[in-house]
């Protein structure tokens, strides 16, 4: 083989001033991160699409990465803010980019809401801050991709006392169990209650099953002290009450 090839020791060409530049120059997604952190904090969140809202909240745990192809890439897939935070987090992990510390920084999110809504309904009677419990029970529930089924026990001054998931189904069916339902009233000393679960497929018009089973967990909370106050069916196309339809 010939002596003639490349020599390794050569030296490199030598860089022109604007690769110096390039090589030294902060990514654009920097300049982009400083500009709406700037307009969060002088407009809030009002003004912002829910994909920049996201960009903001993956910042912190995608310190390196430009957040905004991750943000549009998560609307892409789920569709809107709230179905994004609500997201299950195996599939949040199927988003290129976003790793564990983006799926956490996601999940907190939602859980910092509840725990807001959790709050402002915890502070007055449930049947007299009736937005605050559609609001909770949306937020929690209505983006869920299969069917939960809940309970809310209520003392004598209608507070909250618990609010416990009691099963988990399928993507159009839960089973529910009167019995249980009302033994846990028993235990925990509760004076009424508010069932509530979710349709998965957006529509919260209840089913004939919905309907039999709600006047079947009535009638055993009733033969031992217990209200039904209502059974609220949350969904992403809004939410149904039992008792406003004349069902309870």
């Amino acid at each position: 083989m010939s002596g003639k090839g490349l020599d390794d020791s050569a030296p490199s060409a030598p860089l022109f001033d604007s690769d110096l530049e390039q090589s030294t120059r902060p990514p654009d997604h920097l300049g982009h991160r400083k500009r709406l952190r700037e307009r969060f904090l002088q407009s809030g969140a009002d003004n912002l699409p829910d994909y920049e809202l996201l960009e903001l909240m993956l910042f912190a745990a995608l310190p390196r990465r430009d957040t905004k192809p991750i943000a549009k890439d998560l609307l892409r897939r789920f569709g809107s803010f709230g179905e994004v935070i609500s997201a299950d987090p195996d599939k949040l992990k199927e988003i290129s980019g976003l790793g564990d510390a983006g799926v956490v920084a996601l999940k907190t999110a939602q859980a910092a809401a509840l725990r807001l809504l959790q709050t402002k309904m915890r502070e007055a009677p449930v049947i007299s801050s009736w937005q605050a419990l559609i609001d909770y029970c949306t937020a929690q529930m209505a983006y869920g991709a299969t069917e939960q089924f809940r309970v809310l026990y209520l003392d004598r001054k209608n507070k909250l006392i618990a609010d416990e998931a009691q099963q988990k189904g399928t993507v159009d069916h839960t089973p529910v169990y009167p019995r249980e339902v009302v033994k846990r009233a028993l235990d925990l000393n509760a004076s009424a209650l508010i069932m509530v679960h979710n349709h998965p497929s957006g529509d919260p018009t209840p089913s004939r099953a919905d309907i039999d089973m709600t006047r079947k967990v009535k009638d055993a909370a009733s033969a031992v002290g217990l209200t039904l106050y209502d059974h609220l069916i949350v969904a992403r196309g809004g939410h149904t009450s039992f008792k406003s339809q004349g069902l309870l």
